[in-house]
This record gives C-alpha cells, sequence and structure tokens, in this order.
C-alpha cells in the first residue's frame, strides 16, 4: 500500500475533511486516480483514503480552488505555506495537485513507522543495515545522514528539502529487505 504522509499541523483538517488535497513540487507523485494509500500526519497514521485525482501544473497556475481543497483559504496562503516546506518555490516550479478522499479513518491513530517497516523502527534498520550489510555507497550515505539527522524529516532538509524523503525512504527500504532475507529482522506486525 502506498502512503501520503503530512506535516503533523495538518492532522486535524485532513480528519474533519477541511483538506481533501496536497501540493508537491518537484517530481509527479507514483500515485494514480483509485489508488488506496495510508494517511500519515505527524508520524502517525490517521487512515486510509483513495486518491481521487493527480493534475500536474506550475505553482503558477495553482488556483484558490487548489488551496480550498488543500485546506487554506487562497492561493497566497497556499504558496507561502508551499516555501516552509520546499527550499525553493517559484512561478515555474512543477507542482502536482492531489485530491483524496478518506474512507477509513483508523479509531487510534498507529504510530507510521509500524507500517513502513512491519513495525520495525526505523532508526534500528539503520544501525543494523550499517553494521551488517555491504551497502551501495548511495544508500550507506543516505543511511548515514538520517542517523546524523535523527529524523526522516531533517535528513530530507539536509538533502534540499521534503520532497527529497523518498530518497531515504527507499535506502531504509532496500535495507530492511536484506536485512529481512538473511533472517536479521523481520515483521513485528
Amino acid at each position: 500500500m502506498r502512503h501520503l504522509e503530512f506535516d503533523g499541523r495538518y492532522a486535524e483538517a485532513i480528519l474533519k475533511g477541511r483538506k481533501r488535497a496536497t501540493v508537491r513540487l518537484g517530481r509527479r507523485p507514483n500515485l494514480k486516480e483509485g489508488d488506496v494509500v495510508l494517511i500519515h500526519s505527524g508520524g502517525y497514521a490517521l487512515g486510509k483514503a483513495v486518491i481521487e485525482r493527480v493534475e500536474s501544473k506550475t505553482v503558477g497556475e495553482l488556483t484558490d480552488e487548489d488551496a480550498f481543497l488543500d485546506g487554506f483559504s487562497s492561493r497566497e496562503e497556499l504558496v507561502n505555506a508551499l516555501k516552509t516546506h520546499y527550499k525553493y518555490v517559484n512561478d515555474d516550479s512543477p507542482a502536482h495537485v492531489v485530491v483524496f478522499r478518506l474512507t477509513e479513518r483508523f479509531d487510534k491513530p498507529v504510530m507510521s513507522s509500524d507500517y513502513a517497516y512491519e513495525g520495525n523502527n526505523p532508526i534500528e534498520i539503520a544501525e543494523m543495515a550499517l553494521k551488517h550489510l555491504d551497502l551501495p555507497e548511495d544508500d550507506r550515505k543516505l543511511i548515514e545522514l538520517f542517523l546524523r539527522a535523527g529524523s526522516l524529516r531533517k535528513a530530507a532538509y539536509r538533502l534540499g528539502g521534503m520532497n527529497k524523503r523518498y530518497l531515504i525512504r527507499g535506502a531504509l527500504r532496500r535495507a530492511y529487505e536484506e536485512l529481512k532475507k538473511r533472517g536479521l529482522m523481520g515483521p513485528k506486525l
């Protein structure tokens, strides 16, 4: 199952239905209409949603309607929020509006890492990987950065912005899969 992650400040708006979209900058998210995703906010999985559409445009083409779907009162407010999440934002920046519908709300939020790595802590995965695996150089550097930074968010910012999280997640996922193959880790869920 795919994951759609948000800053913790958006949890209430998502759960109350005021935030039904997200605008992501950079490369197009690997999502399409009909995909079911886990919605995460502030490190917790809040529920499941279905993707209704993904529309690509530039920041300059974003509208007030895009902003309202994303829980903001205006396009200007949305663009200002994007500037807090991404290092470089201008009118030519590629933007992708991901509209979703919450289909299941969890009774109690679940730690996001419980879903991402079958209940294993990402820090433990990183430490085990560095100790026991002969990692590709790129993955080793990403995992070392993650451990130094102490969080996925901080490591992504050091790489250039939140849109770089996928690089670190990918390295952690590959390491976890290899650790599982070798019997050094397994599902805890």
